[in-house]
């Protein structure tokens, strides 16, 4: 079973499937998973008490390296608010380029949350000219900024709808509506589709409409290899799609579980209106413990940071069993479309 894209080429990959970082927390075995049953595993951009990111990152892709010999990428979330971001954009790098194993297997970089500009510098220069196969691609949930990030040089981006879990945009637009703006208006750039995907049709549509891979978070939560606590998993397998909603998050809207937590707090609606109340460094930190509750298992009082594709998802089975039968499932409705129209097709054309 093999579903070739040019993101796959691109990549090195044999599936068209990628592990969405869950940051602040850890999913390092996560990425080893994915990347050995035949994705691309992403390292998320780990903020946990008491961790010093830099250290954290090259420890993870250390131990990436030493027990897979696939490909894999990480992420950095560039955001006003996330001071260790600059740190990332110029140390990682060159860390990556001085080991010869990372830099043959590290393959994708996913920025986020701010802009890609901040890895615009002479370190990623070097790194690019040192022969490592590196694609920088960066979210976009919404058609303006695909452009800006096009015109920018990005390699492609991932397209992000509102209905995954975590950190969302203001723009409020569907993962179904942004695919197929951006396929309309910037056709030829690479594009990876996120957000309420979990199952072999999610991926058999994305791939009709022009994406060249998916990328699942909540899918992954529930899987046997993932750090998360088995508390934040059996949420996933017992909720429904209607048990998530929006409250404002540390870098604004982001989509969770319904709680006892979530009940208390708001949504601030627009960006203007984010930044005029613009958060002080100690609520952040007091957002990132109550990440980090839900992470250790307190479930209730923690913030738990979920998609609406929790509602196609019942049981936690090992990576290798989900994305192989989900590219199973995709290619039975890729054929199962395919002859459902024939017929017709065949029909109209002897007719003319």
């Amino acid at each position: 079973m093999v579903i070739e894209t040019n993101i796959t080429k691109m990549l090195g990959i044999k599936h068209p499937i990628l592990s969405a970082p869950m940051g602040p927390f850890y999913t390092t075995k996560l990425t080893v998973a994915v990347s050995e049953a035949g994705g691309l595993g992403v390292l998320s951009h780990v903020t946990l008490h008491g961790t010093v990111t830099l250290n954290e990152m090259k420890k993870s892709m250390e131990y990436v390296v030493e027990h897979t010999d696939k490909p894999f990428g990480f992420n950095i979330r560039t955001a006003r608010l996330q001071p260790d971001a600059i740190k990332l954009c110029r140390q990682l790098p060159k860390f990556i380029m001085e080991n010869q194993r990372i830099r043959e297997q590290c393959v994708f970089l996913l920025t986020s949350a701010g802009s890609p500009k901040m890895m615009y510098n002479k370190h990623f220069d070097a790194l690019r000219d040192s022969g490592s196969q590196i694609k920088h691609f960066h979210v976009a949930p919404s058609i303006d900024l695909a452009k800006k990030l096009v015109d920018g040089g990005i390699d492609g981006i991932v397209a992000t709808g509102i209905e995954g879990g975590g950190h969302q945009s203001y723009d409020n637009i569907s993962t179904l509506v942004l695919l197929q703006e951006v396929r309309q208006k910037l056709p030829e750039v690479p594009v990876i589709a996120s957000g309420g995907y979990a199952t072999g049709e999610g991926l058999a549509s994305a791939l009709s409409m022009g994406a060249g891979a998916i990328a699942m978070g909540s899918r992954f939560i529930s899987s046997k290899e993932c750090e998360f606590h088995d508390n934040y998993k059996q949420i996933v397998v017992n909720s429904t799609t209607s048990d998530t909603e929006l409250k404002t998050g540390i870098f604004g809207p982001a989509r969770v579980w319904k709680n006892a937590l979530a009940e208390t707090q708001s949504l601030v609606e627009s960006k203007e209106e984010k930044q005029a109340e613009e958060r002080s460094m100690s609520k952040v930190e007091r957002e990132l413990a109550e990440l980090e509750m839900t992470y250790k298992g307190n479930v209730q009082e923690g913030t738990v940071y979920l998609g609406q594709s929790i509602g196609l998802i019942n049981r936690v089975e090992t990576v290798k069993d989900i994305i192989e039968n989900i590219v199973y499932d995709a290619e039975k409705s890729l054929t199962n479309a395919y002859n459902t129209i024939k017929p017709t097709f065949i029909e109209q054309t002897v007719e003319l």
